[in-house]
């Protein structure tokens, strides 16, 4: 049965064109300050023909300062072809900048782009640029969403060359996990291309325009996930190469020779990765290539996240070490003493040294100093023996208490190893599409039941499908207290961070930057102790790498027990 994705709703097909990812096109501006898209006059001419023929409505007349819906104020147009215009434009309710597509209502896509909107926010992932609202009125259609001013395209990234293993590692896993998911939903992109994929400054990819680009462009396909994965392996041969895995020249890279084929691009450039070559060629075995070394090849973006997490995982680079500058002898050791180098011909003059204490001030000042010492030595003498003999004298009575001079009297010494009660549990998921993971299992983390237990979603590998760096579960202990360990009892071998919210949070912090770690570890029963004092109300339980459970095969993350001590 043939697929068929949202993302053409009730828009014709383009039929006798090329692969979406053959063409040299590029996707309206989604969101980056400083990075404008220009498509080229040939994909504009391919894609505005096809079976409901040309739109020929002329766009709006807008102008910045336009103002839409008294909110959306238009700041800069950024695309102006094909009877829609793209801008930048100003939420003035929310302060903050967004973009915003307009077309007229009666465009011939008007009706196929709000239905992709819509279908695009309802999805809600926040791997996606985000449409945050698809309105009709005054005779337009406009589409509001995200925009991010601290991306970067991959356009961008790759003019300066090709990016490194891991990153290309990351930008494949993060892309492929968000198409599969869009798929799920049944959503498409089919306009997925270097320009429509963006990394933040924080390392994160996200991908822009998904279903709407399509829609606006009048893209469609009948095989909707054979497209989307066969683009995200041109993106991941790019990403290596920096050559677009064609003949015709896209996104500001050359294409491949004509008359040779696609090769594997460990074939086009040195260094490459051979397990993310093969990778790249498993997703563009769509139109008759080959995949490496007889590899099936992946027809969905589900397929290509399989093959990702059967990879052996590539972890980031170490930090570059700045090694010394070479060791310089002092002027000392030169035997200089920080004079310049006498000339061999000159005799330096030797320094006078001070004269002794010789005169009768001089002698009468070191008996004087010499009478000091020796009285502070008895002092010290004296004291000493006195503090060990009121410590003998009070050895067996227990029921004084031992009291110091000033402000510290009468205040007893924190025990330590004392039990600390827990007051509440918290799931915690900051970099989760919800937020939440499974919050209704906590109370079985306190209900001293061994077989009863807290768990997480399921994922395709321990390190979380690649997907986020982790979860876990906040400790509030009511009141801040001084914690020496805290002790977590999993089912199976996991590898977990104590982390410790600043000992003045009057409230639960909500982001993972305000934990710091403070102790870790790793297998059944942990026992996580702090090298430095903690004073905290918050620890969090945070679980880094996951064990795969017996009981049905997949990687997960199970907490029976949290002990905490003083």
């Amino acid at each position: 049965m043939a697929e068929r994705s949202t993302a053409a709703v009730d828009v014709a097909d383009n039929s006798g064109e090329q692969p979406l990812t053959a063409e040299a096109d590029q996707s309206t501006a989604d969101g980056v300050a400083k990075n404008r898209e220009q498509d080229t006059d040939n994909d504009e001419a391919q894609e505005s023909t096809g079976a409901e023929g040309p739109a020929t409505t002329s766009p709006p007349e807008l102008h910045s300062g336009h103002k839409l819906a008294r909110r959306y104020r238009l700041e800069e147009c950024v695309t102006r072809l094909d009877g829609f215009s793209s801008w930048r434009a100003v939420d003035e309710k929310l302060r903050r900048a967004v973009g915003v597509h307009v077309l007229p209502a009666d465009h011939s896509r008007a009706r196929s782009v709000l239905a992709a909107a819509r279908s695009s926010a309802l999805l809600g992932d926040p791997r996606f640029v985000q449409v945050l609202d698809a309105v009709e009125e005054n005779d337009l259609v406009y589409v509001v969403h995200e925009w991010l001013p601290d991306a970067t395209e991959l356009t961008t990234l790759l003019a300066s060359g090709p990016l490194e293993v891991y990153d290309a590692y990351q930008m494949v896993s993060q892309v492929s996990s968000a198409m599969a998911a869009a798929h799920r939903e049944g959503l498409a992109h089919l306009r997925l291309n270097p320009n429509a994929v963006l990394r933040t400054s924080t390392g994160q990819w996200r991908i822009r325009g998904l279903a709407v680009n399509a829609a606006l462009r009048g893209a469609g396909s009948d095989t909707p996930q054979r497209t989307d994965t066969e683009s995200i392996g041109a993106l991941l041969y790019a990403a290596l190469t920096q050559r677009w895995p064609y003949e015709n020249d896209a996104y500001g890279m050359s294409g491949l020779p004509k008359d040779i084929g696609l090769i594997p691009p460990d074939q086009v450039r040195a260094g490459v990765h051979r397990g993310l070559s093969e990778l790249a060629m498993r997703a563009l075995a769509n139109d008759g290539a080959t995949a490496s070394r007889h590899e099936s090849p992946c027809t969905t973006p589900e397929e290509l996240v399989k093959a990702i997490g059967e990879m052996p995982r590539i972890r980031p680079p170490e930090p570059a070490f700045t090694a010394p500058p070479d060791y310089q002898r002092t002027t000392y050791q030169q035997g200089s003493y920080g004079r310049p180098a006498a000339s061999p011909r000159v005799t330096q003059p030797t320094p006078v040294p001070p004269p002794p204490l010789q005169s009768r001030t001089g002698k009468a000042l070191k008996w004087a100093v010499s009478a000091l010492l020796i009285a502070a030595l008895g002092l010290g003498s004296w004291q000493l023996a006195d503090a060990l003999m009121d410590q003998g004298g009070t050895a067996d009575d227990t029921t004084n208490t031992q009291t110091t001079d000033g402000d510290e009297k009468n205040v007893p010494k924190p025990e330590r190893g004392k039990p600390i009660a827990i007051s509440e549990l918290h799931d915690f998921d900051p970099f989760g599409q919800d937020g939440s993971e499974y919050p209704e299992n906590l109370p079985k983390i306190l209900d001293g039941d061994p077989a009863s237990y807290w768990q997480t979603s399921y994922y395709e590998s321990s390190d979380f499908g690649r997907l986020k760096p982790g979860v876990g579960v906040v400790v509030d202990l009511g009141k801040s207290q001084d914690v020496g360990k805290v002790n977590v009892t999993f089912i199976g071998s996991t590898s977990v961070e104590l982390r410790a919210a600043p000992g003045d949070a009057q409230s639960r912090p909500t982001s993972f930057d305000s934990y710091d770690k403070v102790a870790e570890g790793a297998g059944t029963s942990v026992s996580l102790v702090p090298k430095d004092a903690v004073k905290t109300r918050y620890l969090l339980v945070w679980l880094t790498e996951l064990p795969v459970q017996a009981d049905d095969g997949r990687w997960r993350g199970r907490i029976a027990d949290i002990k905490v001590t003083s």
